[in-house]
């Protein structure tokens, strides 16, 4: 990595640890020092294992969402996931969202868009499982509206936590309806009809500039319409599809697995497998709201609401959820590090999206 990269990764560092500091200010830090160092660190081990097992079934099923348009190996799919992953802990905005079609586009020459649709693809089926399983749970929880969790700059209640269920089932339904309309060939020669006829809405310009339009404008915007519907030729094969679903209920288990099995090692949390299934759904859907990279501070402020919920005191949720995003972010961090010097990835400005990443050749 060059040191333009190296400076950017330093500056989104920056950003999570004033974050943090702003998000524990004012939480007593010699409890939360104390809290922190009665963790039975054994647990660690299985907890961090649980989480790295679930983004193994994330390439796993990546690989099936890609295979209608390209057999890339395990791990041609495991370092631009990862990579992806570890841009969305330390950049605003999910950068790494875009970073790993550019990066399949670079290494594998699967079209760019075609990779975001498969992306998208993904994304639907864990919005699915979570609103499924943020139903299931308001059905057995009932969270007194009266409960008000302040912690650092964060204020959260059941409003915010229903405001948030609201934005992500509309956000899930939008790429519902964006997909479904893509995947269908009829959509597809519509779009292309339209746009096949712009050149049309310039008969007052000569021939000359109309050919322009036809080869600058409508061949790539034709080429996009395609390559964007090639990744969702999974929705035309129900035994892949079900694959997805399934690999998908798995993984959020596994990430469930490692919340429970950390939690055996932290005073003051005495919660069963579904009670801390719901605190990871709750938590999940307070990170849909805008925060800081890595979600710092809306992560721990989410996880003590959802805590609060089952009895368990603030000092303690705020050290349990401390240790639970961290185990979760830093191997991310480092994998992803990993990943980016082993595939020879060069990442700058990453603001910038697609055109900031340049893989070295």
């Amino acid at each position: 990595m060059k040191v333009k990269t190296v400076i950017s990764l330093i500056i989104g560092g920056c950003v999570s640890a004033a974050a943090l500091y702003f998000a524990f200010r004012n939480v007593p830090f010699d409890d939360l020092l104390i809290y922190v160092a009665s963790i039975n660190y054994f647990w660690i081990l299985p907890a961090v294992f649980f989480m790295l097992a679930s983004f193994v079934l994330r390439v796993f099923r990546w690989q099936v969402i890609l295979e209608p348009v390209g057999k890339p190996g395990f791990w041609r799919v495991f370092h631009p996931l990862m990579i992806g992953f570890m841009l969305n802990c330390i950049f605003p905005g999910r950068v790494g969202e875009v970073a790993r079609p550019a990066i399949l586009q670079k290494r594998d020459n699967i079209p760019f868009f075609t990779g975001l649709a498969t992306i998208a693809a993904e994304r639907l089926f864990d919005l699915v499982i979570m609103t499924v399983s943020f139903g299931i749970v308001f059905m057995l929880i009932q969270i007194d509206p009266g409960d008000d969790i302040i912690f650092g700059n964060y204020r959260l209640n059941d409003q915010v936590l229903k405001t948030a269920a609201r934005g992500m089932i509309a956000f899930s339904m939008v790429i519902a309806a964006g997909i479904i309309v893509f995947s269908m060939e009829t959509t597809q020669k519509f779009i292309n009809r339209v746009i096949i006829k712009i050149p049309a809405l310039f008969f007052f310009a000569g021939n000359n500039f109309r050919k322009k339009i036809e080869k600058k404008v409508c061949m790539p915007m034709v080429g996009f319409v395609e390559n964007f519907a090639r990744g969702f030729f999974l929705l035309k094969n129900p035994v892949k599809m079900c694959a997805c679903a399934g690999l998908s209920v798995v993984i959020w288990g596994l990430i469930a697995f490692s919340y429970y099995t950390l939690s055996l090692g932290c005073p003051g949390i005495a919660l069963t497998f579904n009670e801390m299934f719901a605190v990871m759904i709750i938590v999940c859907f307070f990170i849909a709201l805008p925060s800081v990279p890595g979600f710092w501070g809306i992560w721990e402020a989410g996880g003590v609401f959802a805590l609060s919920l089952f009895g368990v005191m603030t000092k303690d949720a705020a050290g349990f959820m401390l240790a639970n995003h961290v185990i979760f972010m830093f191997p991310v961090i480092i994998i992803g590090l990993a990943s980016a010097m082993v595939a020879g990835i060069n990442i700058r400005q990453i603001s910038c999206g697609r055109e900031g990443l340049i893989l070295d050749q």
